[in-house]
C-alpha cells in the first residue's frame, strides 16, 4: 500500500462524531508510528509520509469536507502516481453495527459521499477500504443527523474496540497482504 486516507469532516465541531471515524483511525496509526499529520496546501488535507525500512506510505486526511474528499486524494495520487489499487480508504459505515470492522475491495458506496466524490475523481470503485461500523439510525431521514453526532458513550466504546482491534492490521494492509488481514478481522 502507498496511501491510506481516513474520511471525515475538519473542525472541532465534528471531531467526537460518526462520520469522522476514519479520521480517528488514521489519528491512531500516526500516534502508533510516532508521527504529525501537518497542513499540505497541494493535497488540501493533513499529510504525513512514513519512509523506513521497508515502508513508504503516506497518511492523509482531506480537509475539504466529506463531500470533496475525491479533490484531496486525487491531488495525491497524481502527485505521487499512486493507483488506485495502493488506495485504502477508512471509514465510516452505516451498514455495520458499532464494533463491527469489515475490509473489502471495491463495491458499492452505501450513499457514502466521501466514497462518491473519490470514485468521480479517480475514475474507478476499484480501491480497497476499511469500514468501521457506526450503526444506523432506522429511519433514511435521520441519517444525516445520526452521522453528524457523536455516539452514545456505549457505542463510542464499541466503536473505539473496533478501530483498535482493525488497527492491529495495518502491518498486513501495508505490506498488501489483504487475505490475511480480512481472515484475521473478519473472524474476530
Amino acid at each position: 500500500m502507498k496511501l491510506i486516507v481516513g474520511l471525515g469532516n475538519p473542525g472541532k465541531e465534528y471531531a467526537s462524531t460518526r462520520h469522522n471515524a476514519g479520521f480517528h483511525w488514521v489519528d491512531c496509526l500516526a500516534d502508533e508510528l510516532k508521527i504529525l499529520l501537518k497542513p499540505e496546501t497541494r493535497f488540501q488535507g493533513l499529510y504525513a509520509r512514513v519512509t523506513r525500512e521497508d515502508t513508504d506510505l503516506c497518511l492523509l486526511e482531506p480537509q475539504t469536507f466529506m463531500n470533496r474528499s475525491g479533490q484531496s486524494v486525487a491531488a495525491l495520487c497524481r502527485f505521487y502516481k499512486i493507483q488506485p489499487d495502493e488506495i485504502v480508504v477508512v471509514h465510516d459505515e452505516l451498514d455495520l453495527a458499532p464494533g463491527a470492522a469489515k475490509l473489502k475491495w471495491g463495491g458499492g458506496l452505501g450513499g457514502h459521499n466521501g466514497l462518491k466524490d473519490i470514485v468521480t475523481q479517480l475514475g474507478t470503485k476499484d480501491f480497497w477500504r476499511l469500514r468501521i461500523g457506526i450503526g444506523h439510525p432506522g429511519d433514511r431521514d435521520a441519517v444525516v443527523r445520526y452521522v453528524l453526532h457523536p455516539p452514545g458513550k456505549e457505542e463510542a466504546v464499541m466503536i473505539n474496540e473496533a478501530i483498535d482491534r482493525s488497527l492491529q492490521l495495518w502491518p498486513l494492509i501495508i505490506q498488501g497482504d489483504f487475505q490475511s488481514a480480512m481472515l484475521k478481522l473478519h473472524t474476530q
